[in-house]
């Protein structure tokens, strides 16, 4: 039986989606990076219910129009407002083929096509039978790749002293996506790692919400990180429990990511601040093979503190080589060199 939590969740979805549907609301797709190798790729996006585009008399409108948004203070708590479409089927057009796909309770579609393409940057197209096409990029990997990258968010590539409850809420909710601070020199550590490996799969793997992969997007390509796939969950009850694991959300696409591309071994980046540590040191020993390096961020003793970890606390004990920690990307990426790793 599907637990309580999420038939009351269910219901309210259906109430906000019929009040937003007698407002004019319409059905839009909100595309998100996938990957793939040259046989398939993972399309990820999620539908939700959005006012009509008020269209602009002439193009310096247009323009100015488009300048005040970008202008306007973007502000974390409008992601959580939105309504998704619960169940809707959503049509992918890619290389010429075209498939179907149902989206699940919270509008999300997470699928695998199977479909030819060649290495490198690619478009799908995506919509449903209500909303018009949108592009969704999608990167495949080509077979003689060896090398990847795997990296966390909060408080790694962004300083977000997450999780603690109430300053959570201030950086999701309130704070003007303009003032997220980027973490000291790891947009450069992983720029360069992505030069390093020619055509390596940058993957962000985060317990954050979709609601915030648009902000999360605009901040990554704002703050010059490479360009790749987000990997991120729904803060809801599923069928059996009030609040999806983080932890496990990480441990399975972690796993899922060794079984899709067993040739390649993985950088993984992480902090000490969460559990970082702990899911990479099971997944190296589960995966020995799949991990090139693993690089934990130091958090200072206030962010530490601020992240809900005492300084006192202990980390995994490893003597390995590979791991390596420092307090941001620059400390990284001279260890690395030394190493002959960058």
């Amino acid at each position: 039986m599907m637990h309580r939590a999420a038939r009351i969740e269910d219901w309210l979805h259906g109430t906000r989606e019929g009040f937003a549907r007698r407002r004019g609301y319409l059905p839009t797709v909100i595309p998100y990076t996938g990957y793939g190798s040259t046989g398939w790729v993972r399309i990820l996006c999620r539908v939700l219910l959005a006012k009509p585009a008020r269209p602009a008399k002439t193009a310096s409108t247009r323009r100015r129009w488009r300048s005040d948004r970008r202008d306007a203070g973007i502000r974390g708590w409008r992601s959580f407002t939105s309504v998704p479409v619960n169940d809707v089927t959503v049509t992918i057009e890619i290389n010429g083929q075209v498939h179907r796909v149902q989206a699940d309770r919270g509008g999300v579609v997470d699928t695998v096509v199977r479909v030819n393409l060649d290495p490198g940057w690619h478009v799908a197209q995506l919509h449903t039978d209500a909303s018009t096409p949108v592009e969704a990029p999608v990167f495949i990997v080509a077979p003689t790749v060896h090398h990847g990258i795997i990296s966390d968010v909060d408080d790694t590539v962004m300083v977000t002293t997450l999780p603690r409850p109430l300053l959570a809420a201030w950086n999701t909710f309130v704070l003007d996506e303009h003032a997220r601070v980027p973490t000291p020199g790891m947009a450069v550590l992983l720029d360069r790692l992505a030069a390093t490996a020619a055509g390596a799969p940058m993957i962000y793997l985060s317990t954050g919400a979709w609601n915030v992969a648009p902000t999360l997007t605009r901040f990554l390509s704002r703050n010059l990180y490479p360009a790749g796939a987000l990997l991120l969950t729904d803060w809801g009850p599923t069928h059996d429990r009030w609040f999806r694991s983080g932890r496990d959300h990480k441990r399975a696409n972690l796993l899922r990511l060794a079984q899709e591309f067993p040739e390649i071994r993985w950088i993984l980046i992480g902090d000490d601040g969460q559990h970082d540590e702990v899911i990479y040191g099971e997944f190296q020993r589960d995966f020995p093979g799949s991990v090139e390096a693993v690089l934990i961020r130091q958090l200072s003793p206030s962010e530490a503190v601020l992240a809900g970890r005492r300084v006192k606390d202990a980390v995994v004990e490893t003597h390995d080589p590979r791991w390596i920690y420092g307090p941001d990307g620059s400390s990284l990426a001279a260890q690395l060199t030394k190493q002959g790793l960058l």
